[in-house]
């Protein structure tokens, strides 16, 4: 049940970005913080990199945990790197962004590091 609950989730939250990232950049609520989309875009791939990580650590469950970090951080760049595109090519109001991608990936990271450190301090096998 944990398992599918996982996946949902995981796969919700990725159709959520892919939605998020590609509708009309007026459509987006209008902030005025500076760097906002770079800090949206590390948490968007933040919980993308821990739900993809728990979906496939209970289906895989006999695949090592650093194989795994390692499979969801790809996962994380090569998803950002196709939603940057897809916004240059894609859209006519949106333009994809390589800081985007650097602040991807900085989610990722991030995510995988809170992994490892939950890991290590409740001692999980």
């Amino acid at each position: 049940m944990l398992k599918k609950i996982c996946l949902g989730a995981a796969l919700a939250w990725t159709g959520n970005i892919i939605y998020l990232c590609l509708i009309k950049a007026s459509e987006l609520p209008q902030i005025t913080i500076p760097y906002i989309d770079k800090y949206v875009h590390a948490v968007f791939h933040f919980v993308f990199s821990l739900l993809w990580f728990y979906a496939f650590r209970f289906s895989f469950k006999t695949v090592r945990r650093v194989k795994l970090l390692s499979i969801v951080f790809v996962m994380s760049l090569v998803f950002g790197i196709a939603i940057e595109l897809f916004q240059t090519y894609l859209t006519v109001t949106r333009n994809g962004d390589a800081v985007d991608v650097l602040a991807n990936s900085t989610g990722a990271l991030l995510a995988i590091l809170t992994i490892q450190i939950l890991n290590k301090k409740f001692n999980c096998k």
